[in-house]
This record gives structure tokens, sequence and C-alpha cells, in this order.
């Protein structure tokens, strides 16, 4: 880029050079739905701002797939008229509405949408700060989807460390997703998108970059910074990638905490009521005592207005086909607490905090219609199944990294269990 291009030319000749670009980041309709299924069951006619929206294809498919009544804004006009003429075309102009606006001051009353989405934008104001300003937006219940470029390992080469050191510090998926948990959010889900986003995203603007009138003032520069990226993600891919997360704001009626040793006897009553029996009770202590089943800060605790332990959720080692895995159980509830959320806000705070902790894998038997909320499914989809018999929908699995192969055979629970 010439010294003597004007800051004006160089922001021209960015956008000429990304006009009509199908996207303008990572992504793909498949991760657009993977996010869309991770943020589970939605209102029939969801209300989905999309922040930084570009030319729109997630808004599109929001509105098309989902029955969204979709808010699409943009600080770029052109990219909104794109997207009210793709609309039109599809017949989606009544549930799609582009509106010009900054995405870090959003111009609309909180609780204003079940969800908030933003697909490779939100590097714009970053992480963090979307975080803390969007949250006021959603509505009961709600969740954000996110996506953001990250480190995929933890040793990034060099030259990889030295571009986004210079444009945008990179933190890994557990940076993100505890920077999550610590801004008052749960996790429902995240993961590393496929290398063939980054396709649909560097072939078309590549294409673009060999086309360019060069001679405009700004395109040389816009061009070349272009292709500088993609010759980074050519050279350093395996370095560096773009993961989705979906969140969702913690229950503020339920405080959650891991439990204590001053608890042991609360929780013990506790189970008792809420199982109508010693046995849980007493399994619960043993498990708690055992060096072998115990996991640190993964028996969590919900706390009721009066500071009593309303809820507990368990999380302890098992083993799947020989690899450390993690069960929950039990979820116990107080039985004046059940059905108030108490139970779900201590089930994602205990999921939460074994995927800080690393577990990968989280294995329950329970009521097929409860747990799926959470994201777990049948365990046997994943060739995992129990060395007893038991209805096939009732053990589940719930991948929290699913960065690796899952383990597959016989799950072996912790001693206590007695199976």
């Amino acid at each position: 880029m010439s010294d003597h291009t004007s800051p004006s030319a160089s922001h021209d000749a960015f956008f000429a050079l990304h006009h009509g670009l199908p996207r303008q980041g990572p992504g793909s309709d498949a991760t657009t739905r993977r996010l869309l299924a991770l943020a589970g069951r939605l209102p029939e006619r969801p209300r989905v701002l999309d922040l930084g929206c570009g030319p729109g294809r997630s808004a599109l498919l929001l509105a098309a797939e989902a029955g969204a009544e979709v808010t699409a804004v943009d600080t770029h006009e052109p990219f909104l008229d794109e997207l009210r003429a793709a609309a039109d075309a599809r017949g989606l102009g009544d549930a799609v509405r582009p509106v010009l606006g900054d995405m870090g001051a959003p111009p609309f009353p909180d609780g204003s949408f079940d969800l908030v989405w933003a697909e490779s934008s939100v590097f714009v104001i970053g992480f963090d700060r979307a975080l803390a300003e969007w949250r006021r937006l959603l509505a009961p219940g709600g969740t954000l989807v996110l996506t953001e470029c990250v480190w995929t390992t933890p040793e990034p080469a060099p030259g990889a460390r030295a571009f986004w050191d210079e444009h945008y510090p990179l933190r890994t998926v557990p940076e993100l997703a505890a920077a999550a948990v610590g801004a008052g959010y749960h996790v429902l889900g995240a993961f590393t998108q496929p290398d063939g986003d980054w396709d649909e995203y560097y072939v078309p603007l590549a294409a673009h970059a060999d086309a360019a009138d060069t001679s405009v003032p700004g395109m040389a520069g816009a061009v070349a910074a272009a292709r500088a990226e993609i010759a980074v993600r050519r050279e350093h891919g395996g370095d560096y990638g773009y993961a989705g997360l979906v969140l969702r704001p913690a229950d503020p009626r339920w405080p959650t905490r891991p439990e204590r040793e001053a608890d042991r006897a609360a929780v013990h009553r506790l189970t008792e009521a809420a199982f109508g029996s010693p046995a849980e009770a007493d399994l619960v202590d043993v498990l708690l005592a055992d060096p072998v089943a115990w996991l640190p800060g993964l028996s969590v605790v919900a706390e009721a207005p009066d500071d009593a332990v309303a809820a507990l959720a368990l999380i302890t080692r098992c083993r799947v086909g020989g690899v450390p895995a993690a069960a929950l159980a039990p979820v116990s509830v107080a039985p004046e607490h059940q059905r108030t959320g108490a139970g779900q806000a201590v089930t994602r705070a205990a999921l939460d905090a074994a995927r800080l902790a690393g577990e990968r894998l989280v294995l329950v038997l329970g009521h097929p219609e409860y747990y799926p909320r959470f994201g777990f499914v049948r365990a046997s989809e994943y060739g995992i199944k129990p060395g007893f018999e038991v209805p096939d929908d009732a053990m589940m699995a719930l991948v929290l990294d699913g960065s690796g192969p899952v383990p597959s055979g016989t799950l072996a629970y912790p001693a206590a269990f007695g199976v």
C-alpha cells in the first residue's frame, strides 16, 4: 500500500474487493446449522439479531430453516443491499430486516432477542466486550452464538504468532470457554470448524484479488493484504482455525459453586430427600471419599436465596474402553426447589466445570427427555455401551472436546455404583 493512499481510498478498496463474496469470513451452511442445533429448542418464530451480518448468508439460512424473524445489522449499506435483494429473491423479504448500525452499540431494547448471532464478526469489537455488552439484548433463556479465530495448538509457529499478534491476538477454545464462564455464561457447545470453512471464504476472495484492478487507489494495498492473509493460512493452517461457541447466560436465581467440606451433611440430607431413600445419599458420600472416583471441583451445588444447598450435580471418573471419561450422577434437587430451574443451573455449571478441567466426554444414565437439553445423545451413537442392561435411549453421552476421536467400548463406572 502506498504511503500516499488516503484512509478513505483504502476503506473503499477493501469493500470493493469484498463485494459479491458469499461470505465475509470462514464459515459454511453446515456450520450455521450445527450452531443452530446446539442452541437447543427455540420459540416457534425466534427473534434473531445477526450482528455484523455482511451479505447475510447466515441471516437467510436462519430465516428459511428456523422460521426466524431476523434483524441483520451491518455498518456497510452495500452489504445490506445485497441481503435485501437475496431475501426478496427467496421470498424472505418479510422475515429479514436489514439495519444499518454499529454492532458495538446495537440500538435495541433489552431482552429483544431469543438469539444473538455473530459469525465471523465478533473480532470487530472483541470477544470479551461482546460477552459483556450483548447479554442485555437476550430475552430470558436466550442464547449467544459466536464464531472466533483461535489457536489450535499450544505452540504456534513464530510466523503465525507474529501475524496474529499484530492483527488480532488469538486464544484457544478452552481459554474462550473459560472467559465465557467467568463472564457469567454457560457453554452449551464449542467446536473447531472444519478446514473447508476457510475455503468458502478464501477461494472466492483469492479470485477477486486476481481479477482486481490494482490501478484503482487503495486496491493494490487491499489485494496485498488479502494475499498475505491467505498465504499465512496456507503455511500455518495447522496452528489456528475458527471455532463456534454457543453460550447462555447463567440463571441469576441459582448461583452455583464447588461443593465444600462443610456442605457434606447438607448434601447428604438433600440427596436423601430428593430420591426418597438413603441409598443415593450414601452413594454420594462414598464417591466424595473415593480418591479414584473423585474429580476436584466437579461436585457442584446451587444455592437457594437463604444460602442453603438447593441442588447438587456430581461428576466422577469413569472409563470407556479403558479410556478416562466422566460420569454425571447423581443430580439431586431439594423437593421444595424442583421444577424451578435449580437442577438445570447446577447441571450446566457442573458441565462447564468439567469442560474447563479438560474433560472430553461425559456419560449419564438418566431420563431421555431431560438430558438432551444439555446436548446429550445416545451413547450408542459413539459405540459406547454400559456393562449392564439398560434402555438404549437412557444411556447418554456428551462430547465436550471433539478435537480428537471419541473413545468407544464398554462403560465402567466407579466401584461404588456396584455395576
